[in-house]
């Protein structure tokens, strides 16, 4: 278990981790993620002991460790470069740290086959990283870091240099690793996809502080700001400028200048009006066949065979609709758009969320 304490770091008079609070349980899968310049690769760096942590506590099972050296933390890194020795084999790369602490060679042998057979490169043994895939490498840096048995891994990046078809396959991999290890996982990445797809909990970073933490599925369904809303899922939430007034006692009217204009409940009249943000997400926004709640030009279709997006309204800033299956829908075509009003998300002027979707 990690626990981060009001964790702050500088760089000069610069503040670039601004207060962090964060914990992650023991064998927890939790993933930092956030544009780049957001600090999470600092904060991994910080956790690891490669950084120093100016304000704060760090907490590892329980015990500060802000000044414990890197080598005395139990904890194991594996970066976005791979940073194999060329001239070793595999074998040798995987059980280098145990060689540097004189283990028996023998017990290396022993050790080095068990991380092969978890990462399924037995026959690869003999090999030098030149003459092996970039998912592979992959896996040899990997098993470098398990080799040592440690509490808590760190990722940095790991799949960034792989391609499309690899990450899938890496990301699997990775999940399968942390199953058998029941290890406890901090895995940095900018891609919100292998977010959602690895984490038991995720912990979005904008600008040096946590905009949210939580169950990725909360994030999807709840997120507490536009910033987190917009970040995680793909294609990301659309946001649309509306006014809020209230024509009649127990109800809010919603209206924008695309046409928009729909009323919600709104039995307690906590929300003030005037200027505010809508937030649906493509899949809650639908293609009518009659009158919708506004319509819209087509400027962009995406066709995936099973599903079709339309990009819609402004081309610099267009709205997108998912659609089932292959629509007969062209560029320049006017669709009508219904909305679905109880998966709907309400901001104010400054991102904060102030109606969820099961107020709607």
């Amino acid at each position: 278990m990690i626990n981060l304490r009001n964790v702050r770091k500088f760089y000069g008079a610069l503040e670039v981790i601004k207060g962090v609070d964060i914990t992650v349980e023991d064998g927890e899968f939790a993933v930092f993620v956030g544009p780049s310049g957001c600090g999470k690769s600092t904060l991994l760096r910080m956790i690891a002991g490669l950084e120093g942590i100016d304000d704060g506590d760090l907490i590892l099972n329980g015990k500060r460790i802000n000044d414990v050296p890197p080598d005395k933390r139990g904890i194991a890194m594996v970066f976005q470069s791979y940073a194999l020795y060329p001239h070793m084999t595999v074998a040798e790369n995987i059980g280098f740290s145990l060689s540097l602490k004189k283990v028996p060679v023998a017990e290396i042998n022993r050790q080095v086959g068990e991380v092969a057979e978890i990462l399924q490169l037995t026959d690869y043994l003999d090999r030098r990283p030149a003459a092996l895939s970039g998912g592979q490498r992959q896996r040899v840096a990997i098993g470098r870091a398990i080799i040592k048995k440690p509490s808590l891994i760190l990722f940095d990046e790991p799949l960034s240099n792989l391609d499309s078809a690899l990450r899938v396959q890496m990301r699997a991999e990775l999940q399968r690793l942390h199953r058998e290890l029941k290890a406890t996982v901090v895995y940095v990445t900018h891609d919100q996809v292998e977010a959602m797809t690895m984490a038991d909990r995720i912990v979005v970073l904008n600008k040096g502080i946590v905009a949210q933490s939580g169950h990725p599925m909360d994030l999807y369904h709840s997120p507490d700001n536009e910033f987190v809303a917009t970040f995680i899922g793909s294609p990301k939430m659309n946001i649309l400028p509306v006014m809020l007034s209230r024509p009649e006692a127990g109800k809010l009217r919603l209206e924008n200048v695309m046409g928009l204009s729909i009323s919600l409940a709104d039995g307690d009249a906590s929300v003030a009006t005037g200027e505010a943000k809508l937030g649906i997400r493509p899949e809650h926004l639908k293609v009518s066949q009659g009158q919708g709640d506004f319509s819209a030009e087509v400027v962009i279709v995406e066709r995936l065979g099973v599903e079709t997006y339309l990009a819609v309204g402004s081309p610099k800033d267009p709205i997108v609709v998912r659609a089932e299956g292959d629509l007969s829908i062209r560029p320049g075509d006017r669709v009508s758009l219904t909305v679905d009003l109880s998966a709907c998300h309400l901001f104010d002027s400054n991102g904060r969320v102030i109606r969820r979707p099961q107020t709607l």
